[in-house]
């Protein structure tokens, strides 16, 4: 029988690791507090959780920690459900106020584990410790695949012409006058139409170069603009971007994105740079810069104040299906998991509806008169 004793392992982030024992702190409740902040960011990237998730999540953690003016030792359920409130009454969706209390419960699931020796720590120096106060009875239910306000829907056809045209017309008089301003106004008409024809969001879009682009050897006609690599594609619980391969269905949108390529965009002095978007400054453009170019040609158009860039998105999802495309296939080109997902970004119209039930229906009845295709 093996008599040695193995030592116990330290676990990234455990209160051994993290703060110095016997130690006495001038400000010794801020030490623990960032020394348990540094060790649930060591636990976290342990776990190869993203840099900006684990960032993002210290952040909210640290907020929590300026509305209760208490320590997480402290923390009680009442801290939680007046905390909530404030969020609520301060207009946030229903998911962002799920994820809030997400990130703060995970850190006092942290705390209060016992591999990590934060409660010994705490009740030596405080004399209590932490407890997890948020519970399924006073935080956020999950209540849907999709939770996305519903006032954000697709563009009809007619809006989106509406909003192109505008975006044109924009380029013209600004180029017409010899104003400054035409060549962003040309690289922001044809990002919204780059967004909307490969139903990109805006990072993704925003995050593209040049090299993203390839020819697609089955359809030649649309040159070296037959499929888009999606680089930055949305990250599922931390992880690094996913990505993945899109295929150009739209001609006239692969003819302007090649306009703006080989034209337009060398104007920019970009040199050696591969950035699909550069700014005037040199450097890439941000989604923050989307949402104000996007907000200030809906409403120089009068259109619904709630449509958004992501709006471009929902319209693509939704007019790929009307047109018939397939919704594997689109699921595919948009980079969802979930076919349900799908189903929640669109808003198909009627004709759509009654073209799928006569495919439905059509089995059963296959020489009824009465079954009559749109």
């Amino acid at each position: 029988m093996n008599s040695r004793q193995i030592a116990p392992v330290e676990l990234p982030g455990s209160a051994t690791v993290v703060l110095a024992d016997g130690v006495s702190f001038l400000q010794p409740e801020e030490a623990v507090l960032e020394a348990m902040l540094a060790g649930w960011t060591a636990q976290q990237h342990s776990r190869l959780l993203a840099t900006s998730t684990v960032v993002n999540r210290e952040f909210t953690v640290r907020r929590f920690v300026g509305f209760t003016n208490e320590y997480p030792w402290r923390w009680t359920p009442a801290d939680v459900e007046e905390w909530t409130s404030s969020l609520v009454g301060g207009g946030l969706a229903h998911s962002t106020i799920r994820h809030y209390q997400m990130a703060v419960g995970l850190f006092l699931g942290y705390a209060c584990d016992s591999r990590y020796g934060w409660a010994e720590i705490c009740e030596g120096r405080f004399g209590t410790h932490p407890v997890q106060v948020f519970h399924e009875w006073n935080t956020a239910v999950h209540r849907t695949d999709g939770e996305g306000r519903p006032e954000r829907r697709p563009l009809s056809r007619e809006e989106l012409q509406r909003f192109f045209d505008h975006c044109d017309e924009r380029v013209a008089d600004l180029e017409g006058s010899g104003r400054k301003g035409w060549l962003s106004a040309f690289r922001d008409a044809v990002l919204f139409k780059t967004i909307y024809a490969w139903g990109l969001r805006r990072r993704e879009a925003a995050m593209l170069d040049i090299t993203d682009w390839g020819p697609n050897p089955r359809i030649a006609q649309f040159g070296s603009y037959g499929v888009l690599r999606v680089r930055y594609g949305k990250a599922s619980r931390g992880s690094p971007p996913r990505q993945r391969t899109v295929l150009t269905v739209m001609g006239w949108a692969a003819a302007a994105v090649g306009e703006w390529v080989d034209e337009i965009r060398p104007a920019y002095g970009v040199g050696t740079s591969r950035m699909l978007w550069p700014t005037e400054r040199g450097g890439r453009i941000s989604p923050g810069a989307i949402d104000a170019r996007f907000a200030e040609y809906r409403d120089a158009l009068g259109m619904d104040p709630a449509l958004t860039p992501h709006c471009l998105r929902h319209s693509h999802i939704t007019h790929q299906l009307e047109d018939g495309a397939d919704q594997l296939f689109v699921q595919q080109q948009v980079g969802h998991v979930w076919a349900s997902t799908l189903a929640t970004y669109t808003k198909v119209g009627s004709d759509y509806m009654q073209d799928a039930l006569t495919r439905a229906l059509r089995p059963a009845w296959p020489s009824s008169t009465e079954i009559k295709e749109t």
